[in-house]
């Protein structure tokens, strides 16, 4: 697979000329900038950079890749991405293993954390442990149903997402994005999925999935339309948990004073 030449070419694609200086023009046959445009930014030649999206040369060196991230407006976070995928495509990363269990000491941090929503997921979206206050928060909506509650599938397999979150589209790009970063990155496991959604959810993901080129936000609000609650707004950070199981730490935490009061309730109730 030629993920790098895929990641230039979406990001590419989603850059208008107006954002980098240039004239926007009448007659344009594709999105965002051409090909030449961003060669020229990036100070290299069109051909080579045809040679990278095309995946002829997938050797390209840090000062070229520096450049085309300094074109394409990468944050600090997409150019360790965009480093990665060059060993990803040549083969240097690592074949992918069976999930490792949450740890106990991380499982220990999960029981200090309630009864704050929070769990912890691996690259692919799995659910491997939560408090019971996200778990309280997930449940009514049908979020752990499934033996293995995994947040791409719900979203893009389960008709009760959209209306779960309102924001449903950019929870869409976000999740769908965190998959392609996943299994472009050389996660088995993540490219099945990224296969099954493909046939399951059509081109509500394949779209999303193809044309991913922006890396999710490790924090940000999140709306949900909790059957029992109401409408909470839930401010989220998403932390990376060290060592090698590829597992991330997410925390909600309330967004306004309506959601602060709703989850203050349910804590009381909780510890009553």
């Amino acid at each position: 697979m030629n993920v790098l030449g895929g990641f230039l070419r979406a990001r590419r694609e989603t850059i208008t000329p107006s954002e980098v200086g240039l004239p926007t023009g009448t007659r344009r046959r594709t999105p965002g900038l051409r090909r030449g445009e961003l060669a020229d930014l990036a100070g290299i030649s069109v051909e080579y950079l045809t040679r990278l999206e095309r995946g002829r040369d997938r050797h390209p060196s840090a000062q070229v890749l520096g450049a085309l991230a300094d074109a394409l407006g990468l944050s600090s976070h997409e150019r360790v991405h965009l480093h990665r995928l060059v060993k990803a495509g040549s083969g240097m990363t690592c074949p992918a293993t069976a999930p490792l269990p949450v740890r106990p000491t991380v499982l220990a941090m999960l029981d200090r954390l309630e009864p704050t929503p929070a769990f912890v997921a691996d690259a692919q979206g799995d659910v491997l442990a939560s408090t019971a206050g996200f778990r309280w928060l997930a449940a009514p909506v049908g979020l752990l149903d499934a033996d293995q509650p995994n947040l791409t599938r719900f979203v893009f397999g389960d008709p009760r997402a959209r209306t779960v979150f309102p924001d449903w589209e950019r929870v869409a790009d976000e999740r769908a994005g965190a998959l392609r970063a996943a299994a472009d990155l050389g996660d088995g496991a993540a490219a099945v999925l990224a296969e099954e959604l493909s046939i399951t959810a059509g081109t509500e993901f394949g779209r999303r999935f193809s044309a991913s080129a922006v890396l999710p936000s490790g924090t940000g609000v999140e709306r949900w339309r909790h059957p029992e609650a109401g409408e909470l707004r839930l401010a989220y950070e998403s932390l990376t948990v060290p060592g090698d199981e590829d597992h991330r730490l997410v925390v909600y935490l309330p967004a306004d004073a309506t959601t602060s009061h709703t989850l203050s309730s349910h804590a009381l109730a909780h510890t009553s």
